[in-house]
């Protein structure tokens, strides 16, 4: 029998990097196509991050749809390192009737700053040789017993001990499920219990429900460093639910954050920063269709890029000359031209045949989609014609119409069946003009 693995792509799940060797763009790389002078630019701005020159700026991309204005935003955080944040939002997000614009767009910006922690902690490590466990009456019910006591004994390739340890502590030990050859660590600051795993080699089982892991090795007492990240969020939000006197009775959150939580957030980080527990990793904020936001949001944009800690904001509009929401004032991309002057300007163009027939292809391979000559000839026709998109889309249509018959690849005859159950967006307007009557007013 075999079994049905489900796997799930994004639409830019192929995007590695920026495609760049030696400062000088790829035809094909890393998942991007074509796009050259797009990609060096951004690939200028990924170095003027790492040397701290954008402090103040942001980048504005613009192109018409599907040119790969998202790719290219994904592709400069992938350049970045795979621990920076990557947030995506998009304009029209930030209008919610139970929060401010302001707090929707600080909360993103928030979440695009991650806090690498580095922690010392004294902890005991290693593999359960051996638990004895002493039982006695429970204080309110004589006829039931419960652990007040007990040893353990932990042992790693260097060194054993056997402990004395509280009826609390059994109960804990008992409730992860701790038996005798499992690793366990203890933080000797809370003395709470992880369970690692299953000691390697230390039972008749050839597999195990829960991984293996090695024995540890040195002393069982030990410092160790832990390093774990979280975003400004991410403390924001464990501030103010501590903060919150309501929350600790109706566990209800606050659905605004207040400046203040905020602040002591702020210079709990820097602390942090300065004394070298910690360091900051300025993410990517990628704000698509911007023109969706309003004056007051751009406003608040302008002044936020100012920030000590502020995120690298990547904004992208496929507009020409167009009001300003919330304004009559027509400009370019429908942005105040003072947060235009403080933006580097990226444009992005059409793509020709044959780089739509490559990104078909890298597409396929990431969809596990075999495609004909035919099939992909087919597909970069109504690329060129209708979309990229539409042709992208039409591949998994096409591949179920093809298994269907039992072909083994995607032939140019189920993209054609594919494209006539599947309407592009010309092909939606054609139908309308020739429906007008039928429809509604």
């Amino acid at each position: 029998m075999s079994l049905a693995v489900f796997e799930r792509t994004s639409v830019h799940s192929h995007i590695k990097g920026l495609g760049i060797r030696n400062g000088k763009p790829l035809k094909i790389g890393d998942g991007l196509v074509g796009q050259e002078e797009a990609r060096k630019a951004a690939w200028i701005v990924v170095q003027m991050i790492r040397q701290g020159r954008m402090a103040g700026r942001g980048v504005l991309l613009v192109g018409p749809p599907g040119t790969g204005k998202t790719a290219l935003a994904i592709a400069i955080a992938k350049e970045l390192g795979e621990d920076t944040p990557f947030v995506s939002l998009s304009g029209s997000e930030i209008y919610s009737a139970e929060m401010k614009k302001t707090e929707v767009l600080t909360r993103a910006m928030r979440r695009a700053i991650g806090v690498r922690v580095h922690e010392f902690r004294r902890i005991m490590e290693g593999v359960v040789k051996k638990i004895d466990v002493k039982l006695g009456s429970h204080p309110y019910n004589p006829y039931q017993q419960i652990p007040v006591g007990g040893t353990i004994t932990l042992a790693t390739k260097d060194d054993e001990k056997t402990l004395r340890v509280s009826g609390d502590f059994v109960q804990e030990l008992l409730a992860k499920g701790v038996s005798e050859g499992d690793v366990i660590m203890i933080d000797l600051e809370t003395y709470r219990v992880y369970r690692q795993g299953r000691a390697k080699g230390s039972g008749d089982y050839d597999i195990y429900g829960t991984r293996t892991v090695e024995v540890p090795s040195g002393s069982i007492e030990k410092e160790r460093e832990f390093v774990y990240t979280v975003t400004l969020h991410d403390l924001d939000m464990m501030h103010s639910r501590a903060g919150s006197i309501l929350s600790l009775f109706f566990g209800a959150e606050e659905k605004e954050i207040s400046p203040e939580v905020r602040q002591r957030v702020d210079e709990t980080v820097k602390s942090w920063v300065d004394g070298g527990k910690a360091e900051l990793l300025p993410g990517v904020l990628f704000i698509d269709d911007v023109h969706m936001l309003d004056i007051e949001a751009f406003s608040f944009l302008s002044r936020a890029m100012e920030s000590e800690l502020a995120p690298i904001i990547i904004l992208a509009s496929n507009r020409g000359f167009t009001k300003i929401r919330g304004t009559d004032i027509v400009s370019p991309h429908g942005l105040p031209r003072d947060l235009l002057d403080r933006l580097l300007i990226i444009k992005t163009r059409q793509y020709t045949r044959d780089e739509i027939k490559e990104i078909l292809k890298i597409r396929a391979k990431e969809d596990k989609i075999e495609l004909s000559e035919d099939a992909l000839e087919k597909l970069a026709g109504y690329g060129v014609k209708e979309s990229l998109r539409y042709a992208a889309q039409l591949m998994i249509p096409a591949k179920i119409i093809a298994q269907r018959e039992n072909k083994s690849k995607v032939d140019a005859v189920a993209v054609e069946e594919a494209a006539k159950l599947f309407l592009s967006m010309s092909g939606s307007a054609k139908y309308l003009r020739e429906m007008e009557e039928a429809f509604l007013k």
